[in-house]
């Protein structure tokens, strides 16, 4: 019995292109799956094959629990009876019984065939995708060998990938038998089915289309730094030359447009814009957002935003149809983008002035004409006239040196006071809520002071209702409110 084993084992590999350890390992699964239907269904069974011999060993084991936790007597043996049997047994440890091996001719049950057939499948396919892995493949190209549900299914190889319908490009035509290429989204190794998902609208897609139209890419003479899209029909994509001699926009075009139209063509028509990147993010976005002009830019590196002044006949261009431009501009770039006018950038500097203007004469309780001159010299907050240096206060035509020290002083008091006020209202706030993570004292302390004082308070906030009682961006909001709301769902 022990040859017709090493016979079959060797069998089998050579037939699924498997190592035999793989076959041993289907073999011993499938015969402890038999013994169990003698001993019983829930037994923990171990088998041994001796790779030179064939020859097998049947072992049912139980595993050593506290007196405690003992609850399944089938795999289970508290630790007081176990240390009857062996006295250095640990919790952990297992404790094994020899068993009379079940009679290989006798197996012939379709369940242990399945099982071996089963294992011996599911390694091959691991091979085949580790084989595939290998190569670093991102951008698969195959045929379109069925459709099911809406989903394309892709041959690639030996290996089946999926293309589902979300990540088809809209309005696209795909058939069975037509060649296409996708990019690979990830891998989903628990599938029954193809386990390879693919992507024709991921930004990383016209990516490595661009990598393979354009030699520089490889060379690492270029390099496309980022890229956003509209599926199906418009991209951006920001480029960077590592070679002074090197063109990087006119070398992603091509010659005539062959390269970028070779791109097009690939994603049904989609619009390319390439962009050169700049290290300079003010820079960048100017150039994202082309082919408007940008008349000035304003970078709020806090809440990572820019307000970007265009005329009126740029504006339109700008945001583009339905907000494309803009939209795919603030994707490429990473920064949270504010368009508008010459005049609404005037009304809202005034509008801001006016509020730090009345910042100024509350609680430095100085004159209007005062609060003007700081303004004008650049002065926003608190913070900057208490602990800006001296000499540069002094320097102000306007104040002395008398001046100066009153000012500084009476906004240290402020700030002072303002802290203390928070510290008592933090106080009041509960540790639950102080925990999350992006909080900070300041902002507990303004929640505090509009009576939220709990994570479950915070929870029960909309976005809109926190950005306008804190000041923060509505994405540092939702973030906050969805961490407060997890454990409702827990």
């Amino acid at each position: 019995m022990s040859r017709e084993i090493l016979m079959l084992v060797d069998v089998l590999a050579r037939e699924k292109n498997v190592t035999k350890d793989i076959v041993f390992g289907a073999l011993e699964m499938a015969l402890a799956s038999a013994t169990k239907k003698r001993v019983h269904d829930d037994a923990n069974v171990r088998v041994v094959v001796d790779r030179e011999t064939g020859d097998f060993e049947t072992f049912r084991r139980w595993e050593v629990v506290a007196d405690g936790d003992f609850l399944d007597e089938e795999q289970q043996i508290p630790l007081s009876d176990a240390q009857e049997q062996d006295p250095e047994v640990e919790i952990g440890d297992f404790l094994e019984e020899s068993l009379e091996p079940i009679d290989f001719g006798r197996i012939g049950a379709q369940a242990a065939k399945q099982v071996i057939l089963q294992k011996i499948r599911d390694a091959e396919r691991e091979q085949i995708l580790t084989d595939f892995l290998g190569r670093k493949e991102h951008l698969v190209t195959g045929a379109i060998k069925r459709m099911e549900r809406g989903s394309a299914i892709i041959e690639t190889g030996k290996i089946e990938a999926i293309l589902p319908r979300d990540q088809m490009i809209p309005r696209e035509n795909l058939r069975i038998g037509d060649r296409v290429k996708a990019f690979l989204l990830r891998i989903d190794r628990a599938a029954r089915g193809p386990q390879l998902i693919l992507s024709r609208t991921a930004p990383e897609f016209i990516v490595k289309l661009f990598a393979l139209e354009v030699p520089e890419v490889d060379d690492g003479l270029l390099e496309i730094k980022a890229a956003a899209r509209d599926p199906g029909m418009r991209a951006k994509i920001a480029v960077k030359s590592n070679d002074q001699r090197i063109d990087p926009i006119g070398t992603c075009v091509g010659m005539r447009g062959t390269r970028v139209t070779a791109v097009t063509n690939e994603l049904a028509g989609e619009r390319v814009d390439i962009v050169l990147w700049s290290a300079d993010p003010a820079q960048f976005v100017v150039g994202a957002l082309a082919p408007a002009e940008v008349s000035s830019i304003v970078v709020d590196e806090e809440k990572h935003s820019m307000d970007v002044v265009v005329d009126e006949q740029n504006l339109a261009i700008a945001i583009g149809r339905g907000g494309q431009n803009v939209r795919l501009a603030s994707e490429l770039t990473g920064w949270t983008i504010n368009l508008m006018t010459e005049d609404e950038s005037k009304t809202m500097v005034e509008a801001e002035a006016a509020a730090i203007r009345v910042l100024f004469m509350e609680k430095l309780d100085v004159d209007e004409e005062l609060a003007n001159i700081l303004i004008e010299e650049g002065f926003s907050t608190l913070e900057e006239v208490a602990y800006v240096p001296l000499h540069e206060m002094i320097e102000i035509e306007a104040f002395d040196e008398v001046t100066v020290q009153e000012l500084r002083e009476r906004a240290r008091n402020v700030l002072l006071t303002d802290a203390i006020v928070t510290e008592e209202k933090i106080g009041e706030v509960a540790a639950d809520m102080l925990d999350l993570e992006g909080m900070d004292k300041a902002l507990a302390g303004k929640l505090a002071g509009n009576g939220i004082k709990t994570r479950d308070d915070l929870a029960d906030l909309a976005v809109d209702e926190l950005t306008e009682m804190t000041g923060i961006d509505a994405q540092r909001a939702k973030q906050l409110i969805t961490t407060a709301r997890a454990h409702w769902f827990e």
